[in-house]
C-alpha cells in the first residue's frame, strides 16, 4: 500500500509540474497578443475587440492551472518568521494543519463549484460583449478542474508528508 500511494504521489507530481510548466506558454501568448493590440490600436488605429477577452482568458487559464504545480513546488505564501520561531518538529505538524485545511477548504470550494460548472456544460454562458465569447462558460469549468488538480496535488502532499518524503519546504517561499 506504501508503495502504491508513492506512485501516486510521484505521478501526480509529475502531471502537476507537466501542466505547470505547459501554462507558461500561454502567458507569452498572452504577452503576444497584448503587444499586437498595442500595435493595431496606435499603429494602425484599428484596435480589435477581441484582444483583452482573449488575454484575459488566457492568464486567468494558467493561473488556475497551475495551482497544482504552486503546491508541487511548496511555493505558496508562507510565514517563516514562524517557521524560524517554533522549530522543525512543530512546523512540520503546522504544515500538516496547512494541507488539512487546505484540502478541506477546497473540497468545500469543488463541491459549490460543481452546480455552476454543470449548468454551463448544458446551456452556454456568454460574456455579452462585443466579442460575445464564452469566457464564463469556460471559466467555471476551468476553476472546477483546477480544484481537482489542486485537490489532487495536495493528496500527494499529505502522502508524502506522512510518508516523510516532503521536498525542502523550509525557507525562501
Amino acid at each position: 500500500m506504501r508503495n502504491l500511494l508513492a506512485r501516486y504521489a510521484d505521478g501526480m507530481d509529475r502531471v502537476s509540474v507537466f501542466i505547470g510548466q505547459g501554462c507558461s506558454v500561454l502567458f507569452f501568448a498572452c504577452i503576444a497578443i497584448s503587444a499586437a493590440e498595442v500595435v493595431f490600436r496606435y499603429g494602425f488605429d484599428r484596435p480589435t475587440v477581441w484582444s483583452t477577452e482573449l488575454a484575459m482568458t488566457l492568464c486567468a487559464t494558467a493561473w488556475v492551472l497551475s495551482v497544482a504545480f504552486v503546491t508541487e513546488r511548496n511555493r505558496h505564501i508562507s510565514i517563516t518568521m514562524l517557521e524560524m520561531l517554533v522549530g522543525p518538529r512543530v512546523w512540520r505538524l503546522f504544515r500538516l494543519f496547512q494541507l488539512l485545511i487546505a484540502f478541506g477548504a477546497i473540497f468545500v470550494l469543488s463541491l459549490a463549484l460543481w452546480g455552476p460548472a454543470r449548468k454551463v456544460m448544458e446551456r452556454t454562458e456568454y460574456t455579452g460583449t462585443a466579442l460575445n465569447s464564452i469566457q464564463p462558460t469556460i471559466f467555471k469549468i476551468l476553476i472546477l478542474l483546477g480544484c481537482v488538480l489542486y485537490l489532487a496535488q495536495l493528496a500527494s502532499n499529505i502522502i508524502r508528508w506522512v510518508q516523510h518524503t516532503e521536498k525542502d519546504v523550509t525557507g525562501g517561499h
